[in-house]
């Protein structure tokens, strides 16, 4: 049941249905099957109706289903772990962590988010980085300045090929 989107609360009606259609529930998609041939109404209640056992079913229809949309990973670059192994002018992949209205902070890999400040976001110009950008989204950027002391890191996304 862990494998589906049924919700707990809805355990106990699956396996009494299980029960009923004498289906093992380790297969899932044969209750989905054998309840079809014997319809939904035997198991309406006052606190489930049809629409929620259709929904049911058709979770169960379609097990080990990850109804979230796929997370997107940035490519760290190899041996860049730490600012000072930042060089200006290295171009290295991202992610967004926060859309400020200056900007954009990106990680790239070295326990510092850097900056790519509202101007360096395109090669035309923004007036909202909310335009251009999002939150969880893979950049490619190039490194424009590093103080390692401040532990800031200025980035550009103009015209980064990699």
């Amino acid at each position: 049941m862990d494998n589906t989107a049924v919700h707990p609360e809805s355990y106990k009606l699956v396996e009494a249905i299980a029960s009923d259609l004498k289906v093992s529930l380790n297969q899932v998609t044969l209750i989905a099957e054998n309840l079809k041939k014997v319809g939904l109404k035997k198991y309406v209640t006052d606190t489930i109706g049809e629409p929620t056992l259709r929904d049911i079913l058709g979770e169960l229809e379609k097990p080990g289903r990850d109804p979230r949309a796929e997370f997107k990973y940035a490519t760290f670059k190899e041996g860049i772990k730490e600012i000072s192994d930042l060089t200006i002018g290295m171009e290295l992949e991202g992610i967004i962590t926060n859309v400020a209205n200056f900007g954009a902070f990106v990680d790239i890999g070295v326990h510092q988010d850097g900056l790519v400040h509202i101007s360096q976001l395109a090669d035309r110009f923004v007036d909202d980085p909310k335009k251009v950008v999002k939150v969880g989204q893979v950049v490619k950027v190039r490194v424009l300045e590093i103080d390692a002391k401040l532990r800031r890191i200025s980035l550009s996304m103009k015209a980064v090929k990699m």
